[in-house]
Order: C-alpha cells, then sequence, then structure tokens
C-alpha cells in the first residue's frame, strides 16, 4: 500500500486561507465565490458533499425536537442513507486507503495500525479539548467505527498519543455557551468523559451529526444497546481555587489539587486519600474523594450481603474492594498534562474561533 505525505488540501487549506472552501471529494477543496460564501456555502453542508441543511433548524448548534420539526425523523432516514451509500462508495477506493494510511504515516510507530477491511474515513479536523490545566488542540479522525485523536505535535505533519474510541461506546451531549469556550458538546464514554469545541456552531452540528448517525450504525451492527454508563468529566483545574469538598483548603504552589475518578471534583489531598478499585477505569486502585469512598464503600457492603444471602459467596466483581492509604501524589493525576506537555508547532497567535475558517473537513 503506497503510503503518502499527510498533507490534505481541504484541511490545511481550510485552517490558513481564513475564508470557506467546498470540498470536492479526493480532488482536494477550492475557493468559493464571495457570492456562495455570502450564501452560507462551504462551512456547512457543503463539506459533507450533501445538503443536510434539512435536518437541521436555524438555530445555531441546538438540534430541532421532532416536535418542532416534523419532517427531521425522514430528514435523518435519508441522512442515514446517504451515510450508508458513501461508507459503501469509500469502502474500497484507493482514496480511502491512502488517507488511513496518511494518518497511520502521522501517528507513526507509537500509534496502532488503523486499515481495516471495510473501515472508511469520513472526516477530520482540530476540535479544542478541555484538559485539565486548560484547553488544547487536538487532531480527531471520525471512521464509520471508531473515533481517533492526538496531540498536535507538527501540525498536518505528526501526531502523538494516539487515543481509540469504538463509536459503539460513545455518547454525545450538548453543553451551553460560554464566554470562554463555544460550541461545545461532551463526548462519553464508561471510561472516559471529556469536552471538545469546534470552531463554529456549523462545524459541530457537523461533527455531531455525522458521530451520531455513526453510532446509530455500530449499534445496529453490533446489536449492543445504547451505553448508558459513563465516566464523569474531570472539572479543569481553574474552575476552582478551592477542595470541593471539605471547601476548606485553599490550593496553591504547594497545595497541589487532585481530582476524584468517580465523580470528576477537583480536591485536596485530606479529602482524596482514599483509592477504590473500578474496573471500567482502571485495573489499578484509583483515587476517590472521602464522599464517594463512602458511597462505594456501602454500595459493596450491600451487594456482598445480597449475595450472601443468596448463598452466593465472592465479591461481586464490578466492585472489587477499597484500598486504604495516603496518596504519594505518582498516580495518574497528571494524564492530562502528559498527553499534552508538548504541543509542537501550534501556533500560539492562531484564532480558533475567527470568523470564516474552517478547520474540519468531512469527506465525500
Amino acid at each position: 500500500m503506497r503510503r503518502v505525505s499527510h498533507h490534505h488540501p481541504r484541511t490545511s487549506e481550510l485552517s490558513t486561507a481564513g475564508r470557506s472552501w467546498r470540498l470536492l471529494g479526493g480532488r482536494g477543496a477550492v475557493p468559493l465565490t464571495p457570492a456562495q460564501e455570502e450564501a452560507g456555502e462551504g462551512r456547512s453542508w457543503a463539506a459533507c458533499g450533501v445538503n443536510l441543511q434539512g435536518a437541521w433548524g436555524e438555530r445555531s448548534g441546538v438540534r430541532v425536537s421532532e416536535a418542532e420539526s416534523p419532517g427531521k425523523r425522514a430528514d435523518v432516514s435519508w441522512w442515514s442513507w446517504q451515510l450508508e451509500t458513501m461508507v459503501d462508495h469509500l469502502a474500497n477506493t484507493e482514496i480511502n486507503s491512502q488517507r488511513i494510511a496518511a494518518v497511520e504515516s502521522c501517528f507513526g510507530a507509537s500509534g496502532q495500525p488503523l486499515a481495516l477491511p471495510g473501515r472508511v474515513l469520513l472526516g477530520e479536523g482540530v476540535l479544542t479539548k478541555e484538559c485539565r490545566k486548560k484547553a488544547k488542540p487536538r487532531i480527531f479522525f471520525l471512521f464509520n467505527d471508531i473515533l481517533v485523536y492526538g496531540s498536535i505535535v507538527l501540525n498536518k505533519r505528526k501526531y502523538r498519543s494516539q487515543h481509540i474510541i469504538p463509536l459503539e461506546e460513545v455518547t454525545l451531549e450538548l453543553l451551553p455557551e460560554t464566554l470562554q469556550a463555544k460550541n461545545r458538546w461532551m463526548i462519553k464514554t464508561a471510561k472516559k468523559s471529556f469536552v471538545v469545541s469546534a470552531a463554529s456552531a456549523t462545524e459541530r452540528q457537523e461533527w455531531i451529526s455525522h458521530i451520531e448517525e455513526c453510532v446509530r450504525r455500530q449499534l445496529r451492527a453490533t446489536g449492543r444497546p445504547p451505553s448508558t454508563e459513563h465516566a464523569a468529566p474531570w472539572i479543569p483545574d481553574k474552575a476552582t481555587d478551592i477542595c470541593m469538598r471539605c471547601t476548606q483548603t485553599r490550593f496553591s504552589a504547594l497545595t497541589r489539587r487532585h481530582h476524584c475518578r468517580k465523580c470528576g471534583f477537583v480536591v485536596c489531598a485530606e479529602c482524596s486519600r482514599q483509592r477504590f478499585l473500578l474496573p471500567r477505569l482502571s485495573p489499578k486502585p484509583v483515587r476517590v474523594c472521602s464522599l464517594c469512598y463512602r458511597e462505594l464503600a456501602a454500595q459493596q457492603r450491600q451487594e456482598e450481603a445480597e449475595e450472601q444471602g443468596a448463598g452466593s459467596p465472592g465479591q461481586p466483581a464490578h466492585l472489587a474492594g477499597p484500598i486504604c492509604g495516603a496518596s504519594s501524589g505518582d498516580d495518574d493525576d497528571s494524564d492530562e498534562d502528559k498527553e499534552g506537555s508538548r504541543d509542537g508547532d501550534w501556533p500560539s497567535r492562531v484564532e480558533f474561533y475567527a470568523s470564516g475558517v474552517a478547520w474540519s473537513a468531512f469527506h465525500s
């Protein structure tokens, strides 16, 4: 399989030209005329190769309910058919193989192989991910069965810290706008949940609609029900200056912050001395706050009593037991920091929410 340099005109020019572009399948992108830009083309559904505006209302970033849009169900069915047709068309094409090979090349030996029979790269782009310290740019790749993201070392050339999320485990949640962060939504799974934001409300709609339809396809293919158990997202460090449990300890350069793995709260060392084994998060006991520890321990005791009453000895599989002890600070509190400790050549002067600049592209 021939490898190609990961220089997609449809991504790089979209990110830097300061104007709208129209994607033309494997042929890259061409600039729109001023009239086309004024009509709203290019940065919205034109990037997908199909017109999806019928499935959305005029509201920015808010999906229209069936009560508000009687034809939405038919539009979603049409969009489902369009996506299925596109996946079937691209599955065995050379351009799809080249796109996937380019992504593998950018992650290098540290990444996992991504090419599988029937796997299609549907879209890619830069989203900001809210990490523990601050929001940071991350490259995302949407395939028909997985979502892949990583840190940017050399923009459009080299990525690291590859993460692969099976789409059948994903649930999305829209989030309200804030002055500091726009166009946000949460990606939730049983092992990890985090917040991302797109450069525009239109791009957020595109990402969400594509991901949701791919999730529906995967659930149908696997026969699995939608996931209902999700990990709590970590509250950013800057959200509080005091412990969110005791509300007494004030954080400083000497008094560090910790995160409870059960609720995601920012807590002090004294309020998070216990650890508990949560198999869906980690094979090792993880840090939990004092409140979550008491709740987990009480739940375990109740389940053990029920099992003993039923004549079935042994601990429940999903709560293997608490492990107490002072945390040394050498646990995985700094996962997010290590993941984004070096963001390569990402230019600090770039205005992510700049009007008229598209940061994501969906293939047709």
